[in-house]
């Protein structure tokens, strides 16, 4: 048995009704490549959920939603702005680069969250041949703090986009802990505000492997079959990606699994509060918790349980709760650090 850490919730199992789900089509032989009939129900009911005008393409992972979704989106001489301390900016190994050869424009953040005055700037040089051209605003939502942005922030966002020919992408990684956390349907959040395209992540909450890419302006869809292809994720065997979507909105199973990851974050918040020594950094609003521990403690710490170290010349560390995280893991885990803490004699 594996122990329970504190690290990411990729790092969580996979919820028992998305396994039932795979079993449960697991029979039989079917046309692949999505053309089967039981992929292109589930992927309608999407459609239904999400609205009816929007068009859906399913992938494995998160970083080929960002870039088959950027690809259908911008052209090789045009850009993305984005945060200084976005997952597209920094942790995708420079997928975006290589495989859609664009430029990257980072903006300052706050809190993770971007603001349209940092953007203004880069519009300067509009139609300027010696310039890469701003095409795609994109936002990560929860950002990469684990902050929100307000229904009204991302408006704005949108509404400047809009206004220079932009569309704004949203990164929704954990969107269902965003939308868990503001007790609203993902489409309120995302296509209601003014989102044209949504990576749209299950994998953080529950699913074994797959992620959806969201057109919420179908136009920009038109070669997104293609960019999937070339982009290695139009899987032979789509039924069993389809089939764990099909679970994950049932009885919206989303929200109650990332209901529960919030839910314990703000539990562990609470008591981490309860240790002089340690400081929480950030507002704790879906699944993150970020804090600033003594530096002494956090190598120890780190060989008894698994987390990452954010910013080591502030000792700020990040802690991230899973649908399968327990009060129980978290007591064991405060304990074990007052226990560390005392054998170091920090208290």
């Amino acid at each position: 048995m594996f122990q329970k850490t504190f690290a990411s919730d990729n790092n969580s199992g996979v919820h028992p009704k998305i396994l039932e789900a795979i079993q449960k089509i697991n029979i039989g032989h079917c046309v692949g490549y999505g053309h089967d009939g039981y992929s292109q129900k589930v992927i309608q009911k999407l459609i239904d959920y999400f609205g009816g005008n929007c068009d859906i393409y399913l992938v494995g992972n998160g970083t080929a939603a960002n870039v088959i979704a950027l690809s259908s989106a911008v052209r090789t001489f045009e850009a993305v702005i984005c945060s200084s301390i976005s997952h597209l900016y920094l942790d995708e190994c420079g997928a975006p680069e290589r495989f859609i050869g664009i430029k990257l424009y980072p903006v300052p953040h706050y809190g993770g969250k971007i603001k349209v005055e940092d953007c203004y700037p880069l519009l300067v040089g509009h139609a300027e041949e010696h310039r890469s051209q701003p095409k795609v605003l994109s936002i990560t939502q929860p950002t990469e703090y684990g902050t929100l942005y307000s229904d009204e922030e991302v408006r704005a966002l949108a509404e400047f986009a809009h206004q220079n020919q932009m569309y704004l992408h949203m990164d929704g990684a954990r969107i269902a802990n965003a939308a868990a956390a503001m007790n609203k349907s993902i489409k309120q959040i995302t296509g209601d505000l003014g989102v044209d395209i949504l990576s749209l992540g299950g994998t953080k909450n529950g699913l074994l492997l797959g992620e959806a890419i969201v057109f919420f302006n179908p136009e920009l869809a038109s070669a997104t079959r293609f960019y999937r292809k070339q982009g290695m994720h139009l899987f032979s065997k789509h039924r069993y990606l389809a089939a764990q979507f099909e679970a994950y909105f049932e009885n919206d199973l989303w929200f109650t699994l990332a209901q529960q990851a919030n839910a314990t974050a703000q539990y562990l918040a609470q008591q981490l509060q309860k240790i002089p020594t340690i400081q929480i950094t950030q507002p704790v609003q879906t699944n993150a918790v970020f804090a600033k521990l003594p530096r002494k403690l956090i190598s120890p710490l780190q060989e008894k349980y698994f987390f990452y170290e954010w910013d080591p010349s502030q000792c700020e560390v990040r802690f991230m709760c899973s649908f399968d995280t327990t009060q129980e893991d978290v007591d064991n885990f405060t304990n074990t650090i007052q226990q560390t803490l005392a054998a170091l004699q920090l208290t």
